[in-house]
Parts: structure tokens; sequence; C-alpha cells
């Protein structure tokens, strides 16, 4: 496993103004819970048999037409890509979940790491991460099922912030220092006749590592970038009304001071019923978010460092149920990636009009994870050890050739 140096920048202008090697690059997943429908986000299909009433326009890329509730993305769809012909085996949430965030499918043998919790732990190490004093992988808003280390250790579990804005629960002292020290002089006393006579043991030490992250987050002086209400009035406004909108300001503040991945959950777009409307909240809530956080990323300068990926567990049927729903559709859905040096402006594959299951050019999850990898400089067949000894591969998929070039 390769390393390099990581260190995290004051929180001050220093963060938007730094440049070059000395920025680490880093993930934002925008998390569409519950599996969003291709066809009213990214892929409409107007008019025909299984469009709906949802009504399509035009964007800034030529001949590419996306969901009418999402005008302010149409006006920047030529600094993302979109791969339209997403395909996989899994359409329950859960396994779809761990599928799409791990790339590989369930396996009862093995936890695999999500991507979020691969990316710090080839990009910074085991060593360097102890050392932070903010976790480097953080999971924003109420997903039921958050990135975990998988193998890797619970140390790459990302870590929650259920109420994005507001802080996080339980991180300042109540009382003062003196007797701060006292009751954790006590906890150490009966941590240590604990690990008594279990050394090597994972459990003897795994409290004692709790803590110390703990209290090292505690002292953080980038606990500011969870909150934001030293943003002006205008910024939150831009990012709109919602936890959605918040979660993803809290993001970009995260990625400013060095985190390296970081998940915003929107949820949920579980339509079996009311598909429409169920979509036309929740559209409204990721366009005016996602615009503005990719404006941010470029007038800050971490465009080029930061990687957007908007995607979901599978899309959504091509027919509509009798409940005027949709159901789950893994055969074909929509993800949008910008950023992070990744083209722009490039459309991949597209669904059959008339609700085929066979896109045009489909693109396994686990070819577009490949392709992430390869772009933060990560090789995805370096094999990583598991606790059993068992050599596995970052990833059994192959970059996607139309996002390397």
């Amino acid at each position: 496993m390769s390393t390099v140096a990581f260190s995290l920048p004051p929180l001050s202008a220093r963060a938007a103004a730094s440049r070059g090697a000395e920025r680490p690059r880093s993930l934002i997943t925008l998390w569409m819970a519950g599996g969003p429908s291709q066809l009213e986000t990214w892929d409409p299909h107007p008019g025909g048999l299984i469009g709906g009433p949802t009504q399509a326009i035009a964007t800034s890329v030529p001949d590419l037409q996306i969901a009418a509730g999402l005008p302010l993305m149409a006006e920047r769809m030529d600094r993302v890509s979109l791969i339209r012909s997403l395909v996989s085996k899994e359409g329950d949430h859960e396994r779809g979940t761990y599928f799409v965030k791990t790339g590989y499918r369930p396996d009862p043998t093995v936890q695999h790491p999500a991507i979020g919790a691969v990316l710090p732990y080839q990009l910074d190490g085991e060593a360097i991460a102890a050392g932070l004093q903010m976790p480097l992988y953080v999971s924003i808003g109420n997903g039921q099922w958050p990135g975990r280390g998988g193998y890797l250790g619970e140390k790459f579990d990302a870590f929650r912030v259920p109420s994005p804005g507001r802080g996080v629960d339980n991180l300042r002292a109540d009382v003062e220092a003196t007797r701060n020290a006292r009751r954790l002089a006590g906890l150490e006393l009966l941590s240590g006749t604990f690990r008594q006579g279990r050394e090597g043991h994972p459990a003897a030490t795994r409290h004692s590592e709790t803590v110390h992250d703990a209290l090292s987050l505690m002292a953080s002086e980038h606990l500011a970038a969870f909150e934001i209400d030293d943003e002006p009035k205008e910024v939150l406004a831009r990012y709109g009304d919602s936890d959605f909108g918040r979660g993803c300001l809290v993001a970009r503040r995260l990625v400013e001071v060095g985190v390296r991945s970081v998940e915003v959950t929107l949820g949920n777009f579980d339509s079996h019923a009311a598909n429409f409307s169920i979509h036309d909240r929740l559209v409204g809530m990721l366009d005016p978010a996602m615009a503005a956080l990719l404006d941010d990323l470029r007038e800050r300068d971490l465009e080029a460092s930061t990687m957007v990926l908007c995607i979901g567990e599978f899309g959504r049927t091509p027919w509509i149920n009798p409940l005027d729903g949709r159901d789950h559709w893994p055969s074909g859905f929509s993800a949008v990636v910008a950023g992070g040096g990744m083209p722009a402006g490039r459309v991949i594959g597209h669904t059959d009009p008339e609700g085929g299951d066979k896109p045009t050019d489909p693109i396994p999850v686990q070819d577009l994870y490949a392709t992430i990898l390869s772009r933060f400089g990560i090789d995805p067949a370096v094999e990583l050890m598991t606790p059993v000894g068992r050599p596995l591969a970052i990833s059994d998929g192959k970059p996607i050739g139309k996002l390397m070039s």
C-alpha cells in the first residue's frame, strides 16, 4: 500500500487559497437513498410509453436533455459527465446499497469496505489516519446504511452526522478541565485493568483507541467545519432550505479542511406509490444543493481536487404501476460524476425509450469505481489483506475508457 503525506490546513482563507500537491484530494458522494428514478432525473423520456408526466429541458451540453425539475443542473451539465447505463444484479435496497457503495456484491464470508473508506486507507495510511484530529470519512444525514470500513477496520467506518449544520453532539466538554482530567484518569485505570491478560486481542485496545480519537476530535481546531452559522445568508439560500442542502454545504467545508470522503444522503426515493410527487419534492432539494456545491468548489479552487458523485442503489422501472409508482430497476440507471480530474460534458449510454431492460453501452457498477480509484491514483487491482489472511483486489472492475481519456 502506498501512502502520501497528509496534513490538514487551518480553517481559514488559506484552505481556499492553497494549490497543487498541498491540497488533499477528496470525494463527495451525494447518496440518493431508496433508488431515484432515472426517468424523473437524468434520463427522461417524455411523451412516450414510459415517460409519465415528467418533462425534459435542454442543457448546456448540445442535444442533451434532463428532467425539467433540474433547471440549475441543466445549466451546469457541461461541467459533469453523465452515465445513463449503469447495470447491477442487486434489486434489494440493502444488497443494492452494499454493492453500489463497495463495488462488490454481498458475500457472507467478507465485509468489503466502502469506496469512501478505501480512499483514506490507501492515500493516507493507518498510521497517518491515527494521528489526525478529524475523521477521514464522514456520513451526513440519516442514511440507513452508511459506508463502512469493512475488513479495513472500524477506524475507517464513516463518522455519522445526522443533523447537518448544527455541529456534532457531545463534542464540547461541559465540565472544567481539572475535573475532566480526573474522570479520564479514572477511566484509564479501569481500561488498564481490562487490558491485563488480553494483549493482542482487538477488544483490549479498541475502547482506548475510540476514547483517544474522540478526545482528539474534541480538541480539534477544525470542528467549526461541521457548523454553518458563519456562512452568509445568500450562501445558505443557494444551497436550499433542507437538511440535504445544509449537508452539501458542510461537505464543502469538510473537504476544505482535508476530509477525504464525505457522503451526503438525500432520501427517501423509494417511490412504489406517488412516484411523481415524491420526485418533485426530492429533486427540488437536489437541484439547488448540487448546483451550489459545484459552483462553490469551482470558486474556491476545489474543483480539480474534489470529485462529486451523485448516485443511488438502483433506478426505477420504466412502467408505472397501479399506485402511480415505479418499482426497483437495476437494469439501466444513472450516475453523475464531476471534478477530481474527470472529463466533463460526456454522456455514456442510454436506456430504451420503449422500456427494454438492456441499455446501450452498459456500465457495471464496479467499472465506475475502478474509474474513480484510478482517478485518485489508486490501482484498482491492488490486493489488500483481510484479517483472516485473504487477499482481495480493491476492485474487480475495469476503468471506463470514456472517462479516462
